[in-house]
């Protein structure tokens, strides 16, 4: 069985589907289904069975015995303006230790989701290292204390993999609100207002924007090579302005307008400015896989958006 925590959320729900693909349906979907339009993101999925995240931490040690071969840790809060640091240590930061505790007592490979946050405004780099690690939020705190933990885990005989992601942009995000990706926002804007907005100076705001698809792709590549340990960048190296990214959206909308707004006050000091991965430590573990360009991406992503609101209607 593998277990997929997050597995109703966003990448989570395309991990499923990549996993279905494979013909893998023996998936355990982990989520915190307060929200339950959630649901949208696993209709076309096929699994197991599914639990409430807070069921299955308290019963988790009751799993020893179900033959768990993997678990793809998703779950997490995301809110990058979320203040209760103490909240956000509790779900991102313990529950994920919890989670790989088990893993290793098991034998089970745990491969799990870190973030590009950890590195703040970037002027220290972009390398895996502590030394480039200066979070802007407790979101990205909770993510880089979690890697601290487990590089002071040292070497484990079970797989023991995190991947620090960039800008994910792609299907099946409707659920995270003000969270989601500018793609996502850029389409519900031109719907209704005929324009899509962005702030002042967005020529000189470059972000990594990477593709879904091209994350599940990377997850599947840890599975399928259990040998390979460590926190891995996942991004696509190659950044764009958020002023490039609104021309390539409206360029697939007859008659969309770019309007610019003010910088929000409350996001000085806290905004990324800049990403962009280095992925020489995933190329050197062997990844080889190609990531696709920002045009292709949107296309792709913007026609689901059209036909479906931005869902999967059919199974992988």
């Amino acid at each position: 069985m593998i277990v997929v925590t997050g597995g109703a959320g966003f990448i989570g729900s395309n991990l499923v589907r990549g996993l279905n693909a494979r013909g893998i349906h023996d998936i355990l979907v982990v989520d915190d289904f307060e929200d339950g339009s959630k649901h949208l993101n696993l209709n076309a999925c096929r699994f197991a069975d599914l639990m409430d995240y807070r069921d299955f931490r308290q019963g988790l040690w009751d799993l020893a015995d179900s033959g768990v071969e993997a678990v793809f840790h998703q779950g997490a809060c995301s809110d990058t303006t979320e203040r209760d640091g103490r909240f956000m240590l509790e779900v991102n930061y313990e529950y994920s230790k919890e989670l790989c505790a088990f893993c290793t007592e098991h034998d089970a490979r745990f491969i799990y989701a870190s973030s590009a946050a950890t590195y703040g405004d970037g002027k220290r780099g972009f390398r895996e290292e502590p030394e480039c690690e200066w979070p802007l939020n407790v979101y990205g705190f909770s993510k880089m204390v979690f890697d601290q933990w487990v590089r002071a885990q040292g070497r484990s005989a079970t797989q023991i993999a995190g991947l620090r992601y960039f800008n994910v942009y792609g299907p099946q995000e409707n659920h995270k609100g003000r969270m989601a990706s500018v793609v996502y926002h850029f389409h519900k804007q031109i719907g209704e207002h005929g324009e899509l907005k962005i702030f002042e100076g967005s020529e000189g705001f470059v972000r990594d924007f990477v593709h879904v698809d091209d994350v599940v792709a990377v997850n599947l590549w840890l599975y399928d090579h259990p040998q390979v340990s460590g926190i891995f960048n996942c991004g696509t190296g190659k950044p764009e302005s958020f002023r490039k990214l609104a021309e390539e959206t409206a360029r697939h909308y007859a008659g969309a307008r770019i309007a610019t707004i003010p910088f929000p006050a409350d996001l000085a000091g806290k905004y990324q400015a800049y990403t962009c991965a280095d992925l020489a430590k995933l190329r050197a573990a062997g990844y080889g896989g190609a990531f696709r360009g920002l045009g292709e991406g949107v296309a792709s992503y913007v026609k689901i958006l059209k036909e479906s609101g931005g869902h999967h209607r059919a199974g992988a």
